[in-house]
């Protein structure tokens, strides 16, 4: 005949979801009722008492009402895909100036983040990297520098 094991309770592992959804709770006091160094503040005149418990109550609203701490501007003012989007509705005719020096003629057809698509008329079109623009003017004006 075999040998009958007896079986022992599994211990069950502390549940940490009971601990997450506790509260810390803690009684408002007010200035007066604090004790200091031992000694008791209860020998303040009422005025004072009022005056001081008056003090820390606005002075709570105004943390409680104080703005979020300020974001980082924005990486853009968005100037540039304003100026961008009324070149390419009047198809102005612009003069890209590259690093190098060399101009290219042409009309922004679109651009992105990172690049700008120039269509021109008698050449092929170009896709033109920003970092590789010095600068850049409408046809009619004068772009020397």
């Amino acid at each position: 005949m075999k040998d009958a094991i007896e079986s022992l309770p599994v211990e069950q592992p502390v549940d940490q979801d009971s601990f997450a959804n506790r509260k810390l709770i803690r009684p408002t006091l007010n200035r007066a009722e604090h004790i200091h160094n031992g000694h008791s503040h209860n020998h303040m005149p009422a005025e004072r008492k009022d005056r001081d418990r008056d003090r820390d109550r606005d002075r709570d609203r105004d943390r409680s009402a104080a703005p979020a701490k300020k974001t980082a501007p924005t990486e853009q003012t968005n100037a540039e895909n304003f100026y961008y989007q009324k070149q390419m509705q009047t198809k102005t005719p612009m003069v890209v100036v590259l690093r190098d020096g060399e101009e290219v003629r042409g009309y922004i057809e679109w651009y992105d983040k990172n690049c700008i698509k120039l269509n021109r008329n008698n050449a092929a079109n170009l896709m033109i990297y920003k970092p590789a623009i010095k600068y850049m003017f409408k046809e009619g004006e004068s772009g020397k520098r």
